[in-house]
């Protein structure tokens, strides 16, 4: 779930000086596609820029990279700080500028961090670099994305000749697609020679006809994953390219100065100050190339798959709800909710209070009392009950910090109900995964406020398997409604079936990736939802909570009606989209059987 943000400027840097009155255009466009997604990015951040047209023996392409949740705003202070121990001649020169700072350059690519197996260190954070003495040769890569074959990209590099220094897909996306860089330049250079003889016409023509589409085809047929690539070739040449799933999402913006790429349709709208309608979603499978002298063109690097799995998590927690979409998806999976939370409280709205989990869920808390209120034409009792009080998610942090953030993230707002039991709480959440925070704070907290019954409600359905394309949840035994099913079949008496399950995902462990089933799916067909969400919240409760406490989840169906057009779902459903996700759930769930521990793939 990383951050992507790239932009091209169209014009000279002086044109941008006449007409806006500095040259730093395209590093301030930047700046604000990169803070507008810091919500994608809280371990490091980075950025890269290429200089056109640089004198030899002078440096055209510089990075910048720093990690920690203060990386961007520790990344521009460099960039300003340079500037500001130069005399104002300097910076206020365009030529001078380009010349003597080191991010005064015509293309920019900026990347936020969202680890995806917990490895850390500055090697790991985005823009990678893979110099060559040829500026066609020299590439800058950064992306969003998560592969799930990098042991046969691995053996496939290694076959190759090639020695990759790190099995993270990061690494071997850069090696795969310099390998075949480096096989199309010199196909360019055999080909060009037979016309001209002097050697800078040649790299002239080399650098006009590369064919940046062949060399990505020829890397990202051996991919499976979900991903978002951008990149910048030393002389010139940018582009961006999504997988034929379109798991992972990417937008862009064009006019005759800039062409703007970044990973969500509202942060381009804002930094840009353009309408929706401006800002395109790049299609699935295909590539936008901006070429050195600024054509832009758009190519199919894979056919987009039949049926798109466009990520619905996307949609439910880890996109900004500003997008316009976004936000009336978010209000309809909390208004679709309403009859099962009645349910819940035996229709007595008058004795309920209704709040939310901030802050990502406020906007299925409007959906949620829209619902409310059409159901029963009365007007529910609206109180903010709970406070975060830190601005860090404990979804995505290291398993070390989780439970000790856990404990201290929420207050709660004292009065908010009235005490003696005579109040029921609802609380509605985008989402209820390990069920850490509710077991060790959420709950124990709202329990002060001394409520008859506690009603928790995730906006999202049960997440049950991992996801192995963006979220970091590779171990089967952190889904609290994994644990529940298992602790389920035990007391039912059916260990035979997860005995089952085992033998056949062990018997599985050698077939090539396209041959294999996702039996854990099974762990859940002997229970509804309800007995599953009846246990999770049974296993979630504390025992100093001492009023009744439920849990009501969003259904699929309710899913795919408030998102029809993001069905990616396998972490619900188990249907991944790619042949190694059916591997990786395979082998996460011998690791669970078997008691071992540590991610099942590599980032």
């Amino acid at each position: 779930m990383c951050g992507i943000a790239m932009v091209r400027l169209l014009k000279p840097l002086d044109f941008y000086q006449e007409k806006y009155g500095t040259w730093q255009y395209g590093l301030q466009k930047m700046y604000l596609l990169m803070e507008k997604q810091h919500n994608r990015g809280q371990e490091g951040a980075g950025i890269a820029t290429v200089k056109l047209d640089m004198p030899a023996g002078e440096e055209y392409i510089w990075r910048e990279r720093v990690e920690g949740k203060n990386a961007i705003q520790d990344i521009f202070a460099t960039i300003n700080n340079t500037m500001a121990k130069l005399p104002e001649e300097v910076y206020t020169n365009v030529e001078k500028s380009k010349l003597e700072l080191p991010f005064a350059g015509e293309l920019y690519l900026g990347h936020l961090r969202y680890s995806t197996t917990g490895k850390s260190g500055l090697s790991y954070v985005h823009p990678f670099l893979r110099r060559h003495n040829w500026k066609n040769r020299t590439m800058v890569l950064a992306g969003n994305f998560n592969l799930t074959n990098v042991d046969e990209l691995f053996d496939h590099l290694t076959l190759k000749g090639q020695h990759p220094r790190d099995k993270g897909d990061t690494f071997l996306m850069l090696e795969s697609l310099g390998f075949k860089l480096d096989r199309e330049v010199q196909k360019e250079y055999d080909k060009t020679k037979q016309r001209y003889s002097n050697d800078l016409v040649i790299t002239k023509k080399i650098e006009e006809n590369l064919d940046i589409a062949s060399f990505i085809r020829k890397s990202e047929k051996n991919w499976d994953g979900g991903y978002v690539i951008c990149g910048m070739l030393g002389h010139g040449d940018s582009f961006v390219f999504r997988d034929p799933n379109g798991i992972r999402p990417a937008f862009y913006y064009i006019n005759d100065e800039i062409v703007v790429t970044a990973s969500e349709r509202p942060v381009i709208q804002t930094a840009m100050n353009v309408k929706e309608e401006d800002v395109h979603e790049l299609k699935p499978g295909e590539a936008m190339i901006i070429k050195k002298n600024g054509t832009v063109k758009f190519e199919t690097i894979r056919p987009a798959a039949a049926e798109l799995s466009k990520c619905s998590f996307e949609r439910i927690y880890f996109s900004r709800g500003s997008d316009i979409d976004i936000y009336k998806e978010r209000k309809k999976l909390g208004e679709s909710l309403s009859q099962p939370i009645l349910k819940a409280i035996n229709n007595d709205v008058e004795n309920t209070v209704f709040s939310f989990i901030p802050n990502t869920a406020e906007v299925a808390f409007y959906g949620m009392i829209d619902g409310i209120k059409a159901v029963t034409s009365k007007a529910p009792r609206i109180e903010k009950v709970l406070i975060k009080d830190i601005k860090l998610r404990t979804f995505i942090s290291k398993n070390d910090e989780r439970n000790d953030l856990a404990t201290h993230v929420y207050d709660v707002t004292y009065g908010s109900i009235r005490r003696g039991k005579l109040d029921n709480l609802v609380a509605i959440d985008d989402s209820i995964v390990r069920g850490t925070t509710l077991k060790q704070s959420i709950l124990k907290i709202l329990n002060r406020l001394e409520p008859k019954k506690i009603v928790i409600v995730s906006s999202s359905p049960q997440v049950r398997f991992p996801d192995y394309y963006g979220i970091d949840m590779p171990r089967m035994n952190e889904f609290c409604a994994f644990r529940a099913a298992i602790e389920l079949l035990k007391e039912s008496g059916k260990q035979s079936i997860i005995d089952e399950v085992y033998r056949k995902s062990k018997a599985q462990e050698d077939l090539p990736k396209e041959e294999v089933i996702n039996y854990v799916t099974e762990i859940y067909e002997s229970f509804t939802q309800d007995e599953v969400s009846k246990k999770i919240a049974e296993m979630l409760t504390p025992a100093s909570v001492d009023c009744e406490v439920e849990l009501v989840y969003q259904t699929i169906d309710g899913l795919h009606e408030a998102c029809p057009n993001h069905k990616g779902d396998w972490y619900f459903t188990g249907n991944y989209p790619t042949p190694g996700g059916n591997r990786l759930v395979n082998k996460a769930f011998i690791n669970y059987y078997e008691g071992k521990e540590g991610a099942t793939y590599g980032c």
